[in-house]
């Protein structure tokens, strides 16, 4: 059988047929991510007239599926392939998505929200055989370009998600909207039928070996409890910002269309721009130095929305925010995402980058749950300016941070001794 990077299964893949299957593979992440996370507040907003808790609790409980996906992730190393949990997670996001399509989201809200917390959860199930088989797929020197095509593909995920599927709903509706995002799912499906199989096994991981070992191996390092403290509060004031930037701009006047380009297409342009900048003067400030200056930078972009607030509509003025927003938002993730993986033990790379992400995703549950209610009632500019606030209590652990990274034996030597 052929695939369509044209290479039989069983052969050697040259790495820009890999490439093609890991873009391929990221395009199927990006998309439900995006569906939960930009365009389900927007539709809920705009569609629906939803109240902003209502549409912040849903948002926030499902996002939380990709915080403790660290927690079944071992299930799918010992039971079927990679492959098979990816086409069956693909199956039942394509029929969860069309849910969300013909369930009314204000009669039927409990059902509703039910669809888009079970699209998280398949979604991450998903990311998990698919971080599983690109580890297997590649080897230890294409890990680079393979990284840039990953994110450069979800990336484009999110766009069509966040932008051209809300803009697509400004033409047509909602329900047509979603049942083209279905319909993508299940050409995902497809191709996913066709990919290749990986020389690597899978790795039969205990429980011990998934969860405790990394974790002892983390908190025996000094300093690592404020450490972990500061993990889940550096994008606090971003994540109070992040589930309420739809419905504000739908508060503000835009129409759908014009959200969809600015939020989902020209947002995301400009985070990918400032997420390769910011990767740059990661490589040049070194990760400590990085982190505190573009994180200031990050939190400072969050004044943006605080003037929109106080400012009569303006197509200029929203621009210019989420474009300064998302620049800056991309830099001060490039330099967390740098620390992350610089204080995880390469023996257990994986789990311990899945049991920070975790500890990273708490915050944006947290915060989420009751930003939409916070906003209510303080209303948005007061609010945005609370976003701003919210960003400063991770500074104060910096001193912790250093520490961890001082006391961090070569990689060599912590791999020997684990």
């Amino acid at each position: 059988m052929v695939s369509p990077a044209g290479v039989r299964d069983g052969d050697t893949l040259r790495l820009g047929g890999k490439l093609a299957w890991v873009s391929v593979l990221s395009v199927a992440s990006g998309l439900p991510y995006g569906i939960v996370f930009l365009l389900v507040p927007v539709y809920l907003r705009d569609g629906a007239g939803a109240e902003l808790s209502f549409i912040t609790k849903v948002t926030s409980i499902a996002t939380f599926a990709w915080t403790l996906k660290f927690l079944w992730a071992f299930l799918i190393d010992r039971f079927g392939t990679r492959k098979q949990w990816i086409l069956v997670m693909q199956v039942l996001l394509a029929a969860l998505i069309l849910a969300v399509a013909v369930i009314d989201p204000i009669a039927g809200a409990a059902l509703f929200a039910a669809s888009v917390i079970a699209i998280a959860y398949a979604s991450a199930t998903q990311d998990i055989a698919i971080d599983g088989y690109t580890i297997a797929l590649f080897e230890e020197r294409e890990l680079g370009p393979a990284n840039g095509a990953r994110v450069t593909a979800y990336r484009v995920a999110m766009i069509v998600a966040g932008g051209l599927l809300v803009s697509l709903a400004g033409e047509t509706g909602w329900g047509f909207s979603l049942a083209v995002a279905a319909a993508i799912m299940v050409v995902m499906f497809g191709a996913t039928l066709f990919l290749p199989k990986t020389a690597t096994p899978l790795a039969r991981a205990t429980i011990v070996d998934s969860i405790v070992k990394p974790l002892n191996d983390l908190f025996t390092l000094p300093g690592f409890v404020p450490a972990l403290l500061f993990v889940v509060a550096f994008k606090i004031g971003d994540f109070a910002l992040q589930y309420l930037r739809g419905p504000f701009w739908v508060d503000k006047g835009f129409t759908t269309t014009q959200i969809g380009v600015l939020v989902g297409t020209v947002g995301f342009g400009a985070t990918i721009a400032g997420a390769i900048t910011g990767g740059w003067l990661t490589s040049r400030l070194g990760v400590f130095r990085a982190l505190w200056i573009l994180g200031l930078i990050q939190a400072a972009s969050n004044l943006g929305y605080f003037a929109a607030a106080t400012l009569e509509q303006s197509l200029t003025v929203a621009y210019a925010v989420v474009i300064i927003e998302e620049f800056t938002g991309g830099m001060g993730t490039a330099a967390f995402l740098a620390f992350l993986m610089s204080i995880c033990n390469k023996r257990y790379a994986a789990s311990q980058y899945a049991l920070l992400s975790a500890a990273f995703g708490l915050g944006r549950t947290l915060i989420g749950y009751g930003s939409g209610g916070w906003a209510e009632r303080m209303g948005y500019a007061p609010y945005f300016l609370l976003t701003f606030a919210l960003a400063f209590p991770a500074f104060l652990l910096l001193p912790w941070v250093r520490r961890l990274k001082d006391a961090i034996p070569s990689a060599e030597a912590r791999a020997a001794a684990s």
